[in-house]
């Protein structure tokens, strides 16, 4: 074997995977058919749960310093500001949930930040390696790229986009939908004449004319345009085309728009990969789940399809663990990527509001085969949730659970003695958790919840 795991795709999905395994002293190679990485802001909402994998990754004080809060929308119409908007229902921190709003961060900074991190850690980044080929066998998987020869892994995880070479040759087909026939431009540039303290909406003046959404992006210089067009348009992205679009549509001459440092054309659609595994391969991130990209949904569904593989990747490579457990991978994940799929949309076609369910605190595992709840009567807090922050016994919770090790939160309850390898938590009150036992998972979720700890052996076997 040339590496444990070969991950094809260095998006915000494949990197954080990358650092994930690191940090498990998993050998993984990350190959990247570019030769650099992606240049442009797609993705760039960092909702509250992944802001929590980040902390965990250890990226969130960089994440935060590159980027900043949303800022107020601005409805502009006949050159007049007309009223604001606000994109997302208001939440306060609250112990238990710390980071209480999006956050945004462009995607290339964001990858920027993962692959320093990664680079921290020991971990390995080829550009300029496009995967033509794959075979697998019962012993690992051969994969062979356009240039630096063939690699051989014991496993291959596709994070390569919704256009995932590596899905189509495994012949994993996906079913979706046309989320809105219309074409949409999105593009950063460089634009004079507008503040930079409000998201600046132009709403369609006239009939057949599409909005224009020109928003700030936290930490740079730079502003993402979003645009649509009628069904049958043609979308040109270049300097004169995107100039064109943004004067026709707003009170701004065609040359206030001074530069555009990355662009694309694309139709929202939304589609569900029909497995997330073949064998020894797994899809995560876009090669699994295509968002339209409103309610940022897709980069943080993504990131945390890489955090739920990473560790039982690492638990069958490392520790020990059967094969069977990396059969969750799908069992769960899958799931998740079907409702945050239609959240996506809802929230495309105008039906939901950017709020609670957006913010992706409220998911969670409590189906999945993992998951065991033995008390007879739950407190609210549940098996398969995820595990709150907070203080116990002078520890913060978060605190305790960053790191690739499992976590014991013991409330009230008298904690058993468990493998070295298992950090406990104790104490007399944790109003988030109520009194119980709680293991908690390396990913942050509530594993196993009883009582007393009569079948947390059993459970640790697994």
């Amino acid at each position: 074997m040339d590496t444990d795991v070969l991950i094809v795709g260095a998006g915000p999905t494949g990197l954080a995977l990358g650092i994930d395994l690191a940090r498990r002293g998993v050998d993984a190679l990350v190959v990247e058919r570019a030769q650099g990485l992606f240049p442009g802001s797609r993705g760039k909402g960092i909702q509250p749960r992944t802001m929590e994998v980040f902390d965990d990754l250890g990226v969130l004080e960089a994440i935060r310093a590159a980027g900043g809060s949303y800022p107020v929308g601005m409805i502009w119409q006949d050159g007049k500001r007309v009223g604001e908007h606000q994109m997302f229902d208001p939440a306060e921190a609250t112990e238990d949930s710390p980071y209480n709003e999006p956050c945004m961060v462009p995607q290339w900074r964001t990858q920027e930040i993962l692959f320093a991190r990664l680079r921290e850690l020991g971990g390995r980044v080829d550009f300029g390696r496009e995967v033509v080929s794959l075979e697998q066998d019962g012993e690992g998987v051969g994969v062979l790229c356009g240039s630096g020869g063939p690699v051989r892994a014991r496993y291959a995880v596709a994070a390569d986009g919704g256009r995932s070479t590596v899905r189509r040759a495994l012949g994993i087909g996906m079913t979706g939908e046309t989320v809105d026939p219309q074409p949409m431009l999105v593009a950063d540039v460089r634009i004079t004449g507008l503040d930079r303290d409000n998201w600046h909406v132009f709403p369609p003046s006239g009939e057949g004319e599409g909005f224009l959404a020109v928003c700030p992006l936290a930490g740079t210089e730079d502003f993402q345009v979003v645009a649509r067009f009628p069904a049958d348009a043609e979308v040109d992205v270049s300097l004169e085309g995107i100039r064109k679009t943004v004067a026709a549509r707003s009170h701004l001459a065609p040359e206030d728009v001074t530069e555009v440092r990355w662009a694309s054309d694309f139709r929202p659609r939304a589609a569900l990969a029909d497995a997330f595994r073949a064998g020894r391969v797994f899809l995560a991130g876009d090669a699994a789940h295509i968002h339209s990209p409103a309610g940022g949904q897709g980069l943080n569904t993504s990131v945390q399809d890489a955090y739920n593989l990473g560790w039982k990747l690492g638990a069958v490579l490392r520790e020990g663990a059967g094969e069977t457990l990396l059969s969750t991978y799908e069992e769960e994940r899958r799931p998740i990527a079907a409702d945050m799929l239609g959240l996506s949309t809802s929230v495309h076609r105008g039906e939901t509001r950017r709020g609670e369910a957006t913010r992706q605190l409220g998911l969670g595992y409590r189906d999945s085969s993992l998951t065991q709840e033995t008390r007879t009567s739950p407190a609210p807090l549940q098996a398969g949730d995820r595990a709150p922050d907070g203080t116990l016994g002078g520890v913060r919770l978060f605190d305790a659970f960053r790191g690739p090790h499992w976590t014991l939160v013991a409330v009230g309850t008298q904690a058993p003695e468990l493998p070295e390898a298992v950090r406990v938590v104790s104490g007399e009150d944790q109003p988030s958790y109520g009194k119980g036992l709680f293991l908690v998972r390396p990913d942050g979720y509530v594993g196993w919840a009883g009582e007393t700890a009569d079948t947390l052996p059993g459970y640790l076997t697994l």
